[in-house]
């Protein structure tokens, strides 16, 4: 049996018809620009299941493969008339270039100049003439082995550069001289030997088989393991490997280096974007030792260079059909391009080109459609901070970043605090150890929220997303005193009072103002949307607790509120009270004398959430959370007090009451429809509140609201069914009441795995399901929501899980359960509508899945619904050609 092929020559890997998945997005692209007649240095490309296989294989390179890449290096040398290592004809050099087949910009690492020794680097400085040029590229080589190769920081030898440089006065790199450099190139040797204890290898094959072992060891570098869960880039694709033959951008004034844009990628505005760095590496233009020349001063030094450099960049887009990132060189008059790659470029950027492809006729509405990443969206719908104003800010601390978009101000580390100082004009960031629904008014008032406990579906990312506050969540490197009022972070104590500066974006917090720039939504946005909205089969609902949070939506373009939290209504201060006195009572008809002072206040939220979505659903859901949150805790001796005295009761039977509502575990506690098996008074009140609100609101509307109510965490047929008749009994006699009839709708969440695997019977009682992801991936996985920021850095460390389960839906056993459900309620109930409102309805990755199960609705924060209204198309465009 043949062996299997590890290494390709660009050429063949054309041939072959390879991919990305195999050749990486450099190697990919090598292989086009190959097919295209484009030059470029010769060179091939070691697969990315060659990075697989060295780490099965125990960080080992297998001598089959060290053989595969032996052969195609000869292969170079004859099309070079070159010798790798070589002291009689011209020696051979060759880059080592990384590659993973999706774009991860500075992630990962090269290596240049490999194959010069003592030897070589005479033979180069002779056939080419440049002795110093030589000796240029020994010194690059060298630093570039030990900082990549070994992984030994480069510092003590770039400190031996700049002192030379220093002692003779020198400003650039290219004033030092041959014999300085020959001098340098020993001391590197030198330190090397006294780091490593060995001699820098000489032997090129040696360097080359280490060097293409680094690049795979740099697929696991902390660096690109952020990235990767940032950017959901699993970590079984791995990397490939470039090796290319040296083209040298140092040899001689009539060289040089650069990066190139075929279009702006700030603006997308259509033009050459380039710049241009004579007589240099590419490792100049990245490291930024030397500023570039702007790319008109090569047309005033090298006009013919230029023109084909022009022409080619032209044609490289049009047969790629997307803006492309190029890198390259000009050695001695002659053009190469070292790669391209479709470029990295902002949201505004990447919606314009999309947009102004589609008006060229270089592709269609469906290409455009999946051309923008829709996490990018986010970067549109929120203030931000000014990119140059940004870099002369360093972060003081960084957590997980919770909720998009940018706010400055003062801190406060109290709910009364912020709305107080809010009042007065002053902006201000709220700082909590965590949030709790009590601080809703702070955050509210707060232009950015800082935690140092929780996740990314913690109370404060939830709100703070629904809200479109940012917001930077689980800052554990910050100690939050909110008795003392401050916040320590290192050696340093910022107090009530101090300027912050919070980036939801990155998850960074700055010391001191920084300048904002408003979110500005232009033509290609709504245009992008328009082709989003038809090429999409899932419908984009919101989850809102406010109208202003309905108003969000519409205006993003919600089609109905997927999940409206009645919870979030009892906090107000008209209100919270005779919530206390409702828990406080002792018989049904205590508290429902103290539930129905509540209710016109509920009946008046939920009015307001009807007119806000005139022409749509709205799914509200009874309450959920167990009755202990809207109590202090026992030691909040001023509170309880208080409540005391405003009830007219003694401060012990609040404790008491304090006392016996405590769980050991809330969340799998007395919650949700146990509070109506046990309380049924209190989904009655709020069912006729609903009613009584749609009967206003379709008067008003002149035609009928269809309300949806929705039953949480049932799990069990029996309590469903006691459930749904308290709602419909409480629902019946409130539009007798009313002299109107209204057509309603009564279903419940899927948040436990039993819910999940019983959904054939539940669909006998419920008309719609709803996926609450947050509790039932808490509930499959035994994760806690909040404490898992504690414990999963250490699985993503170990590959064990490599993305946020509460953020990316876990499609093996999450997943399995949603699949099960959907089939087995459907089966019962043919028509039943399906949707999602947890945190994942709102994540890319998520909705491509819930489009495959075959889900109605995605319900997501507000900010997020055009994130999902593109995804959802992406989705559906997908899923209709892989059908083809």
């Amino acid at each position: 049996m043949a062996e299997k092929q590890y290494v390709f020559s660009f050429k063949e890997a054309h041939e072959m018809k390879l991919g990305k998945d195999i050749l990486g997005g450099k190697g990919a692209g090598l292989a086009e620009m190959t097919a295209a007649g484009i030059r470029i240095p010769y060179g091939f490309t070691i697969s990315t299941e060659a990075c697989t296989l060295y780490y099965e294989s125990g960080k080992q390179i297998p001598d089959f493969v060290w053989n595969q890449i032996v052969d195609h290096l000869h292969e170079v040398e004859k099309l070079n008339d070159k010798e790798f290592g070589g002291t009689e004809k011209t020696p051979l050099l060759v880059s080592v270039r990384s590659g993973a087949r999706q774009s991860m910009p500075g992630m990962m690492d090269t290596i240049l100049n490999l194959g010069l020794n003592d030897e070589t680097v005479e033979t180069l400085a002779r056939v080419s003439g440049k002795e110093r040029f030589a000796y240029d590229s020994y010194r690059r080589f060298i630093l570039m082995f030990t900082n990549i190769a070994k992984g030994h920081p480069r510092t003590e030898m770039d400190r031996m550069l700049d002192e030379l440089k220093e002692s003779r006065g020198y400003k650039l790199d290219t004033e030092v001289t041959t014999e300085e450099l020959k001098v340098l190139v020993g001391k590197y040797k030198d330190y090397y030997k006294k780091v490593f204890g060995e001699e820098f290898p000489a032997d090129p094959y040696v360097q080359l088989k280490e060097a293409v072992a680094a690049v795979f060891r740099s697929w696991d570098n902390p660096r690109a393991n952020v990235y990767r869960q940032m950017n959901g880039i699993p970590y079984e694709w791995g990397t490939a490997v470039n090796v290319q033959s040296m083209v040298f951008g140092n040899l001689n004034s009539n060289s040089g280096t650069g990066v190139a844009f075929s279009r702006n990628p700030s603006t997308g505005e259509k033009g050459i974007y380039a710049e241009f760095l004579q007589e240099a590496q590419g490792e100049d233009v990245v490291a930024g030792v030397r500023t570039p020349m702007h790319i008109d001063e090569l047309k005033k030094l090298m006009p013919e260079v230029y023109e084909e450099f022009t022409k080619t960049i032209k044609n490289m887009e049009h047969y790629f059909r997307d803006m492309q990132d190029m890198e390259y060189t000009v050695e001695n008059g002659e053009l190469y391009f070292l790669q391209t790659r479709n470029g990295k470029r902002t949201a505004r950027a990447a919606l314009k080109i999309a947009c102004d492809l589609v008006d060229e006729g270089l592709i269609d509405e469906e290409e455009a459609t999946l051309r923008v990443e829709p996490k990018q969206l986010n970067d549109l719908l929120h203030p931000t901070f000014d990119p140059a104003e940004l870099k002369k800010h360093t972060p003081v601390l960084t957590g997980l970043p919770a909720s998009p978009g940018a706010g400055t101000g003062h801190l406060v580390f109290t709910a009364e605090e912020a709305k107080e100082q809010h009042d007065k004009g002053i902006k201000v960031v709220l700082c909590r150890a965590e949030t709790s629904p009590e601080d809703i008014i702070g955050m509210v008032n707060a232009e950015a929220i800082i935690t140092a406990r929780g996740g990314m579906t913690s109370h404060a990312a939830v709100v703070a997303r629904s809200m479109g506050k940012c917001c930077t969540a689980g800052c554990t490197a910050a100690i939050i005193n909110e008795e003392a009022k401050t916040m320590t972070i290192g050696d340093k104590v910022y107090k009530e009072g101090d300027v912050v500066s919070v980036d939801g974006n990155t998850g960074n917090v700055y010391d001191g103002a920084i300048k904002m720039i408003e979110a500005d939504l232009g033509g290609d946005f709504g245009r992008m949307m328009e082709w989003a909205d038809k090429y999409r089969t899932l419908k984009i609902r919101a989850n809102c607790n406010t109208p202003l949070d309905a108003e969000n939506a519409r205006k993003f373009g919600a089609e109905g509120i997927g999940l409206c939290r009645t919870e979030r209504m009892f906090f107000a201060d008209d209100r919270i009270l005779n919530m206390r006195s409702m828990i406080l009572s002792d018989t049904p008809e205590q508290r429902e004398a103290a539930l129905e002072k509540i209710r016109p206040f509920l009946a008046g939220d939920f009015y307001a959430m009807y007119m806000a979505n005139p022409d749509s659903l709205v799914n509200i859901r009874l309450l959920d959370p167990p009755l202990h949150e809207f109590l202090p805790e026992i030691h909040e001796d001023e509170k309880i007090a208080g409540i005391a005295k405003n009830l007219g009761i003694s401060e012990q039977k609040v404790r008491d009451r304090i006392d016996q509502l405590h769980q050991a575990n809330p969340m799998m506690g007395f919650r949700g429809v146990r509070l109506c098996v046990a309380y049924p008074e209190i989904y009655a009140t709020l069912a006729r509140a609903i009613i009584e609100a749609a009967v206003k609101a379709s008067k008003e509307l002149g035609h009928d609201v269809e309300p949806e109510i929705m039953i949480p965490l049932a799990g069990e047929v029996k309590e469903l069914k006691w459930a749904k008749n308290v709602v419909i009994k409480a629902v019946e006699d409130e539009m007798a009441k009313e002299g109107k009839k209204l057509h309603y709708h009564v279903g419940t969440m899927i948040e436990i795995p039993r819910g999940a695997l019983r959904a054939g019977d539940l669909a006998k009682e419920a008309e719609f399901f709803s996926f609450g992801t947050n509790d039932l991936t808490q509930l499959t996985m035994g994760f806690s929501r909040d404490d898992s920021g504690q414990f999963l850095p250490y699985y993503y460390d170990k590959k064990i899980y490599e993305f946020d389960p509460f953020q990316t839906i876990d499609k093996e056993g999450v997943g399995e359960l949603v699949k099960i459900a959907v089939e087995r309620g459907r089966a019962v109930r043919p028509e039943l509508l399906i949707g999602v409102c947890g945190e994942t309805g709102g994540d890319p990755a998520s909705i491509e899945f819930y489009n495959e199960v075959g889900l109605d609705y995605v319900s997501c924060s507000p900010f997020r619904v055009p994130l999902a209204r593109l995804a959802a198309a992406q989705a559906a465009i997908k899923a209709k050609r892989a059908k083809k």
